[in-house]
């Protein structure tokens, strides 16, 4: 779940939702500056689906020791420290599902999003705040995560249907890094940042440079981006969420009483040259 306050409450964003946001983020994504991501389709499903493993967990919001929603939010942005509110052994099993359920599939699409669960794992987490026993599940998950990959590399280099391009490992992290790059422009959305930041990696450019992507809050959930890496110089985009009223919860029966009993209703993001 994701989180952003509101006046009278938090708007709560599920994974998925997220994730499809993102998604749309990356069809859109390229123009005469920046490169489209080929193969498009391969890299889409990859991107709009690297959170789908999370939906049953979203169905059960759960609440922290303050009693707030347990959510991706604000304060955790540019950090991953919040793993002393979780139980590990269940969060890795929502992560290794979340690779396996799109690899199984489409080995491209999964790798992609192995390599975004590695990346999160091991090059942001904050080791200190997982116990000594939850390290080594976490070791062994990052371990099997990297076997995971050559099988699906070696899957990849055994599809006809791909180009020998598209199967290099240059153009694969590429595509890996507009997945961290639309994955992290929907959670600024979907907390409502209102500092600026960086789109995480340098991008590819149609010259075969890279170029940083800069965003800067200019309103609520308005986003100016430099370099602008779209073809159309305005943007918006619809997302879900639901609101629930009240700033702390009793129990994690409550919120998820709350959650489910309001409608779903449409949030926007814009983004402008």
């Amino acid at each position: 779940m994701l989180r952003m306050e509101s006046e009278t409450g938090w708007w709560l964003i599920t994974h998925p939702d997220h994730a499809r946001l993102a998604g749309a983020f990356a069809a859109a994504w390229g123009n005469d500056l920046f490169r489209r991501p080929e193969p498009r389709d391969r890299v889409l499903y990859g991107i709009a689906s690297h959170d789908d493993g999370w939906a049953a967990r979203d169905v059960h919001p759960s609440i922290t020791g303050q009693g707030k929603p347990s959510a991706f939010s604000n304060e955790l942005v540019g950090k991953y420290s919040a793993f002393e509110e979780i139980d590990i052994a269940e969060y890795l099993a929502v992560r290794d599902r979340a690779v396996r359920i799109i690899a199984d599939s489409d080995p491209y699409a999964g790798l992609l999003i192995s390599m975004h669960t590695y990346s999160l794992l091991s090059e942001h987490a904050d080791r200190s705040t997982i116990a000594s026993q939850g390290l080594v599940l976490l070791d062994e998950f990052l371990a099997e995560q990297r076997t995971s990959q050559t099988r699906m590399l070696e899957a990849i280099a055994a599809d006809g249907t791909l180009l020998p391009e598209h199967k290099a490992m240059a153009s694969i992290q590429n595509h890996f890094r507009l997945l961290q790059a639309c994955d992290n422009l929907s959670l600024l959305t979907c907390v409502a940042l209102d500092h600026p930041a960086t789109l995480l990696h340098p991008l590819p450019l149609n010259d075969g440079g890279f170029s940083e992507v800069r965003v800067l809050p200019v309103g609520p959930r308005i986003f100016q981006l430099a370099p602008w890496p779209f073809a159309t110089k305005e943007l918006t985009f619809e997302f879900p969420a639901r609101h629930v009223a009240g700033r702390v919860f009793e129990s994690s029966e409550h919120l998820e009483a709350a959650f489910h009993a309001v409608n779903e209703e449409y949030l926007t993001v814009k983004l402008m040259a």
